[in-house]
């Protein structure tokens, strides 16, 4: 009988215990619903409709028409604006993504030697970091100005008047200057990284080093670049995916001008689907969808590629 009775109270304890554990879930559920919503809604919802859309012409007056990879097609080879943008994307995010971490790398070392004027010079070059891009747009054309512009000044106070020229007007020079404004603005967040890490890495090692006479650039080469080989990896992996949507700065900028010389894909997919009378979001749709999935897919290298093999032991 006691081992029945022992059977008993360990079945309604465990009764018991699944009861309670639903009613958490329950109350966690019924807390987290809102939140879930809004999540749904304008998250998840977008994106799936997106999806959808892309395999269709969406027309006026609701107007749907299944065109499969239709879309696709015309975008990969009857579209000769759309590789002109992911030419400017590809660029823009290439040249931008490396001086923006490297550079980065470089100012913070420069805070990490203890360089003259340390803490003004960090509020300095973080400061961008802190405008919208609305401001930062502004503050760039204002510098680009041909008639007024600071940068035109410049050139024309240090005896380099043959070069001024209208930054942001010029098919040559607008996606280089816009490039510039962009860096400018994110130099500050790496920066800031960088130093978090390296103000984290073991102070043994560097110790070692200097007491074995090992120079700054042979201890930035053979210690600090390997030790920060995972925040480098994380910040090209963020700052790349950052660029190849870039569209605020572009759009405020130039509008993708002139002559297509700044456009990117986002802002052709913005175009395409507001801008423009095309009355057709399925195609804008599909633009954005395949830009997703190379976006994945590049990703997806770049992980397998700049991932740390071997452990380093401290």
């Amino acid at each position: 009988m006691s081992g029945l009775s022992r059977r008993l109270r360990g079945i309604l304890g465990n009764a018991a215990a699944t009861d309670a554990r639903a009613a958490s879930l329950g109350l966690l559920l019924m807390f987290l619903a809102p939140a879930l919503l809004f999540y749904a809604g304008f998250a998840v919802y977008p994106v799936l409709r997106t999806f959808y859309n892309s395999f269709h012409a969406i027309r006026p007056q609701g107007v749907v028409e299944f065109v499969g990879i239709g879309n696709f097609r015309s975008i990969l080879f009857a579209d000769p604006t759309f590789w002109k943008a992911v030419g400017n994307t590809a660029l823009f995010t290439v040249i931008a993504t490396l001086v923006d971490v490297f550079g980065g790398l470089l100012l913070a070392l420069c805070l990490f030697a203890r360089a003259p004027s340390a803490g003004l010079l960090r509020v300095i070059w973080f400061t961008p970091v802190l405008m919208s891009y609305v401001v930062v747009g502004v503050i760039w054309v204002w510098i680009y100005d041909y008639d007024w512009g600071l940068a035109n000044a410049i050139l024309h106070w240090i005896g380099l008047g043959a070069y001024e020229q209208s930054w942001l007007g010029h098919p040559s020079t607008a996606l280089w200057s816009v490039m510039g404004a962009h860096i400018w603005k994110w130099l500050g967040f790496n920066m800031i990284v960088f130093l978090a890490a390296l103000y984290a890495l073991p102070g043994e090692v560097l110790g070692a080093a200097e007491l074995d006479n090992c120079g700054w650039v042979a201890k930035l080469f053979y210690i600090i670049i390997p030790m920060l080989r995972a925040t480098i990896v994380n910040l090209l992996v963020l700052s790349f995916i950052g660029k190849m949507m870039v569209f605020d700065l572009v759009w405020i900028m130039t509008g993708g001008g002139p002559l297509w010389s700044t456009e990117t894909v986002s802002t052709y997919v913005y175009k395409r689907a507001f801008d423009w009378n095309t009355f057709d979001l399925g195609y804008p749709s599909a633009i954005a969808v395949l830009w997703f999935v190379i976006i994945l897919a590049f990703i997806a290298i770049m992980t397998r590629l700049l991932r740390q093999r071997d452990r380093l032991e401290f």
